[in-house]
């Protein structure tokens, strides 16, 4: 009785200390901008004045990334925080970082030259659902690694029929346990909206080093094997409205991130200032005729 006691008392401390672990990622909070193309210099000029005034008074931490395969000239910066109060201290460290640095009247035209250069914006908050994942990190350090080592990420995002996300998540824990099973090497991420977005919408993401990186994931098919994937497709188009991939990848010039993201590729996040070359002055071309004449009048 007292063996069993205690290895039950070590299951909940374990339990324990990995949701504790996983807290600090319990939300994403987002603002996503539609980017006009004739203004993506000055886009991008502006959002570098932010983050080196956020860097040096210490305010909000985001990634920013861009859409490659999907909308163009749309970049979403993405911060992680612990729960709605969070999100708060975010916003406010943000706008005391800007005015410490600039001051309130230069923060204020500079927001307003930011808005013209957007199409549309708005923002957008989302619960990580670690238990439809599938190989989460251990811990906020493997996380935050994992972060840093990646250049890019897939998202499909799936908007589920009113009433059905219970059926949904059903299937989300179906594919979790066959990739665990099958793939245990493949981190996928889910995270679902709370705020921001009409209806109910779930985000699965994968992440990678490289484009290539994608190549060697296995497909659903594959994955669930011919039966489950049967299902998996049967039960998706009695519950699912639509679905839409999205590749993106990270903007390190445009970011402001953790010190532990940094840390797993410095040189990356971390990108020195392009400094443009000074023009090599041309040299003179002389004719040859010209130059005996020149020396026959000497």
């Amino acid at each position: 009785m007292k063996q069993r006691a205690m290895w039950t008392a070590i299951a909940v401390i374990l339990l324990a200390a990995f949701a504790v672990a996983q807290a600090p990622d319990q939300y994403l909070d987002l603002y996503i901008a539609q980017v006009k193309p004739e203004k993506r210099a000055d886009f991008d000029a502006i959002s570098k004045k932010m983050v080196a005034a956020n860097r040096q008074n210490k305010g909000d931490e985001w990634l920013a990334m861009e859409t490659v395969y999907g909308p163009m000239n749309r970049v979403t910066l993405v911060s992680t925080r612990q729960s709605y109060g969070d999100t708060e201290k975010g916003s406010d460290a943000f706008d005391a970082a800007m005015q410490k640095s600039l001051g309130k009247a230069a923060t204020e035209k500079l927001f307003q030259d930011f808005n013209q250069c957007l199409v549309s914006s708005r923002s957008e908050l989302r619960k990580r659902r670690w238990d439809l994942g599938s190989n989460p990190p251990a811990d906020g350090a493997a996380m935050a690694k994992m972060l840093g080592e990646s250049r890019w990420l897939r998202t499909t995002i799936i908007h589920v029929k009113p009433g059905q996300g219970p059926a949904f998540e059903a299937l989300l824990k179906d594919v979790k346990a066959a990739r665990e099973k099958n793939s245990p090497d493949v981190t996928t991420l889910v995270s679902q909206t709370v705020a921001g977005a009409e209806g109910t919408i779930y985000y699965v993401t994968t992440f990678a080093k490289s484009m290539a990186g994608f190549d060697s994931i296995a497909p659903l098919q594959k994955v669930l094997g011919e039966e489950g994937y049967a299902h998996y497709l049967k039960t998706g188009s009695e519950i699912v409205e639509n679905t839409e991939t999205v590749i993106s990848h990270f903007l390190p010039e445009l970011s402001n991130p953790p010190a532990d993201v940094v840390a797993a590729a410095p040189e990356y996040w971390n990108p020195k200032p392009v400094v443009a070359k000074a023009a090599t002055p041309k040299k003179s071309v002389v004719n040859a005729a010209e130059t005996s004449k020149a020396d026959e009048k000497k």
